[in-house]
């Protein structure tokens, strides 16, 4: 299934890009990559500093906030590197980042650079021959996550505590699938974190946000001493997301999570889900919901993008999210209520000020084009 849903998106985003022409005014100031490569991974380190990666064993990186992007050396040009799609990349700084490449059972791997990327080193080999990456994250410290396919119906997770060195498992964090459900490697954003806790979406045969992580009450008055919090290790949950499924070309592509501090005390945050059908890219019905308690109760956004998206990503600054897909990019004022449109581009990835596409398309937001609020 893994390989017909790239085929398939790959098609899509090349018909797209044929008819979606962009106006002139696009809050998106293009950039020139260097390269025609199929762009999915995007990551701004502050803007200056980013990393991007994507088909044919491509990574690029900036120092000066797009002016000039550089091609990287291909990881494991030697042997295959050059067939791989690396379709996600945490930075750290100039020197050291992690790629992820997708693919089936071993294609799906994990290089890093400490040197800026002129070499790279293997770190990490899908140990399931039947298992697919879909996204890398980067948590507190030295945490780094992987979420995968389910195999054997658990979507695999692992994880890393010592930046990628050593990576367990975790399967204590997995979740049962439904049959046909999986997730997407669209735009290295299909998990979230805030606080203790960790989302991951799904779509295929159904549209799904886990949970798991730790829940604390606040503290309690104790007549015998300090006061108590009482913590709950190991809570899971999975939500069904209004976001539309039913085939391998649906369901939730992308999660990011605002941290709040709830009324009760206890953290939470708002989250919005985008995704749809990415085989009918202009279907704008179901591409959109919003949660305000974590990603456990969830609302289709009353006014979507209008189509399918594949990121979604918060931005403290302009104090709105930005979400985009393969017919334009789209803005929420109001945590993902309703959409507003910003242009017609064809988009991957996002990683703000930064977005991707194919073709080598890569972009940075100009925030003094972005239309007022209505």
């Amino acid at each position: 299934m893994q390989v017909i849903r790239l085929t398939l998106l790959l098609a899509v985003a090349s018909i797209a890009a044929a008819q979606s022409p962009e106006p002139s005014l696009s809050p998106w100031q293009m950039q020139e990559s260097g390269t025609t490569a199929g762009l999915r991974g995007i990551d701004s380190v502050d803007g200056a500093v980013a990393w991007a990666s994507g088909t044919g064993g491509t990574v690029l990186k900036t120092l000066d906030g797009g002016a000039h992007w550089q091609k990287c050396a291909i990881p494991d040009a030697a042997a295959d590197g050059a067939t791989l799609d690396f379709r996600g990349v945490q930075a750290w700084d100039a020197q050291t980042a992690i790629v992820m490449a997708s693919g089936p059972g071993e294609k799906s791997r994990l290089y890093k650079t400490k040197d800026g990327c002129h070499s790279w080193e293997l770190i990490f080999t899908n140990p399931d021959e039947d298992g697919f990456f879909d996204a890398i994250l980067r948590a507190a410290g030295e945490r780094l996550y992987v979420l995968g396919d389910p195999v054997k119906r658990i979507f695999a997770l692992f994880q890393s505590e010592d930046l990628g060195k050593t990576w367990y498992a975790a399967g204590e964090l997995g979740r049962d699938a439904q049959a046909g459900e999986a997730s997407f490697a669209a735009s290295n954003s299909e998990l979230a974190i805030y606080g203790p806790y960790l989302l991951f979406g799904s779509g295929g045969s159904a549209a799904h946000v886990f949970a798991t992580g730790t829940r604390c009450s606040p503290p309690r008055e104790n007549p015998n001493g300090p006061a108590i919090t009482y913590c709950v290790v190991g809570f899971h949950s999975s939500s069904e997301v209004p976001v539309v499924a039913g085939s391998a070309a649906s369901g939730v592509f992308s999660l990011a999570a605002h941290e709040i501090s709830a009324k009760n005390g206890m953290l939470t945050a708002i989250v919005v889900a985008v995704g749809g059908d990415y085989s009918k890219p202009n279907e704008s019905a179901g591409s959109a919901a919003w949660s305000d308690d974590g990603g456990l109760h969830w609302t289709s956004s009353a006014t979507p993008p209008r189509g399918f998206r594949s990121a979604v990503q918060s931005s403290e600054a302009l104090k709105a999210w930005i979400t985009v897909g393969t017919n334009g990019s789209d803005i929420s004022r109001d945590d993902g209520k309703t959409w507003q449109p910003l242009d017609n581009g064809n988009w991957n990835a996002l990683s703000l000020p930064f977005v991707v596409g194919p073709n080598g398309r890569i972009a940075r937001l100009n925030s003094g084009a972005i239309p007022p609020s209505r």
